[in-house]
């Protein structure tokens, strides 16, 4: 019995001592936390083995030395204070031993004083957005992955969607601090080597921080369900010697350097139709399919289709508003700083000549800046009016708080009704023929084409008791959205017009039926 009571005690040390060299277990990593955290998994790993040689030694002991067969008697005895003092006082003083070191690690890991270099990450569906404080640089990483090998037609590389087309570079031996955020929903910037996995949250911003040790490519995720194509949103650090880190700083200067060149000689250039379309889907396969699928098809419910839809065959101008500037509440993107306006042009000429669409308009990158050009002149009047603004609310007395406070409510309803020629009364017909296109492009990602909605997640607006009750709760509704859901608040977002016609459209169509036409000035009312 003896001998099997040592290779118990043999296997018991011999498995947290090999645990180092085991393929699944914890990596020291390269930076002083990563071993740190390392050592402190592997002492809590000692630890456990050690209570469970105790525990399952004695347990195993007493069931073989102290068995009916043998003539044990069990004792009769009701309680014991030594014992009861005993198991309380030695789980405590374990504890206390394994929060010390942990505690320890903890307060380290939390540290991003004293930083030699300040980077902010900002995670957006599916790419990393990359921003190096006082150094004029920041880009976005997107993953590299051929399509192909996703798709299954090709082999799967070695580094398969754990590979970018940018990877943030760091130099070794500095103290880097990380800002983290988000543009639009829960990300968590994660690389095992660095020890290093820290939420995104949007409207907030998280620190965290490393130091490396040596040269390398590390590789890491993000770890955080955040939608459908979580798997393809990798991270890659390619960190240098402080020298090489240096000159890689320079390089990057002369390479935006000569990237605002080849952007003014494009706003010069007049591209074919066929040179613009061969370009823009090259940009649309790597940056738009993943949402809108390769034949632009989207996905029902979560991503609209661009064949036919009203965007590709409404303005132009349109097109490129939504392509640069991007649609708040939804997951489309702002890509202006994502893509040079050459890029912006190509992609935009190929989706409105793509799978059918056929409009034959050619948008070149003079258009795109011609357009930047036009908001950055509305940027700087907006803030010419607010700089008089402020100058006048500094100049003003007590006594007429209360008249700018009336001003600007004022102010605020005339911007939602003004001018007035854009409070007509329209016929049922028109607010319909307005209010379908609303809807498609507004509502129908989330309520269906059909109105439908997604069970569980979207309500149906066939026969709802908002679409069926009265209008003004029907109007609170989409102008203020509902707290708790998914359901956003339109006031800032549309016009009094177009809330007037989706609500009209939402409660005559699919059967509804209601017969009532909603005006713009019902709505511009309601909202005063």
């Amino acid at each position: 019995m003896k001998q099997w009571l040592y290779c118990l005690l043999v296997v018991c040390v011999a498995l947290p001592l090999g645990a180092t060299a085991m393929p699944l277990n914890m990596t020291q990593g390269v930076t002083d936390i990563s071993g740190q955290v390392y050592h402190l998994h592997m002492t809590i790993l000692y630890i456990c083995c050690a209570i469970g040689l105790v525990v399952f030694g004695i347990m195993i002991y007493s069931m073989i030395y102290h068995r009916k067969s043998k003539g044990a008697v069990a004792a009769n005895f009701h309680e014991s204070t030594k014992v009861e003092i005993a198991w309380t006082v030695i789980p405590f003083i374990i504890l206390i031993a394994m929060a010390i070191p942990a505690t320890k690690t903890l307060i380290a890991m939390e540290d991003p004083s004293d930083a030699d270099l300040t980077i902010k990450i900002t995670g957006s569906q599916w790419k990393w957005h990359y921003s190096y404080f006082d150094k004029d640089i920041e880009f976005y990483s997107s993953l590299s992955t051929p399509r192909e090998q996703i798709d299954g037609s090709e082999a799967k590389g070695e580094h398969y969607l754990l590979e970018v087309d940018k990877p943030l570079v760091l130099p070794i031996n500095q103290k880097v601090r990380f800002l983290m955020t988000s543009d639009d929903v829960i990300h968590s910037w994660w690389v095992p080597a660095f020890a290093v996995k820290k939420d995104a949250n949007p409207g907030f911003i998280n620190e965290t921080w490393t130091r490396i040790d040596k040269p390398g490519i590390y590789r890491g995720q993000c770890a955080e369900l955040c939608g459908k194509d979580h798997g393809f949103m990798p991270i890659v650090v390619q960190a240098l010697s402080e020298a090489d880190f240096e000159n890689w700083l320079v390089e990057q200067r002369q390479l935006a350097s000569n990237a605002a060149a080849a952007a003014a000689a494009s706003m010069t250039q007049t591209l074919s139709l066929e040179d613009l379309t061969s370009q823009g889907e090259q940009i649309y396969i790597a940056r738009c399919a993943a949402c809108h699928q390769p034949n632009g098809a989207g996905l029902p419910g979560v991503f609209p289709s661009l064949i036919g839809s009203p965007i590709i065959k409404g303005s132009v101008e349109g097109h490129l508003n939504i392509v640069i500037n991007g649609k708040p509440g939804t997951a489309m993107q702002a890509f202006a700083k994502q893509l040079s306006a050459q890029e912006i042009a190509a992609v935009i000429t190929f989706e409105r000549n793509a799978w059918g669409n056929n409009s034959g308009d050619l948008v070149q990158a003079v258009d795109i800046g011609k357009f930047l050009g036009s908001n950055e002149a509305k940027t700087e009047a907006n803030k010419a009016v607010a700089d008089v603004t402020s100058t006048i609310a500094t100049t003003t007395t007590d006594i007429t708080d209360a008249v700018t406070e009336k001003t600007t409510q004022a102010v605020e309803t005339v911007a939602k009704v003004a001018p007035a020629e854009a409070l007509p009364t329209l016929t049922l017909e028109q607010l319909m023929t307005e209010g379908e296109q609303v809807y498609a492009t507004t509502c129908a990602a989330c309520h269906q084409a059909t109105g439908a909605g997604l069970p569980g997640a979207f309500p149906s607006l066939i026969g709802s008791p908002v679409v069926s009750g009265p209008v003004s709760g029907h109007i609170d509704i989409v102008m203020h959205g509902k707290p708790g859901t998914a359901m956003q608040a339109f006031s800032s977002q549309l016009s009094p017009r177009k809330m007037a016609a989706v609500i009209t459209y939402e409660r005559n169509a699919w059967g509804n039926n209601s017969g009532e036409a909603v005006q713009p000035a019902d709505v511009a009312s309601h909202g005063q």
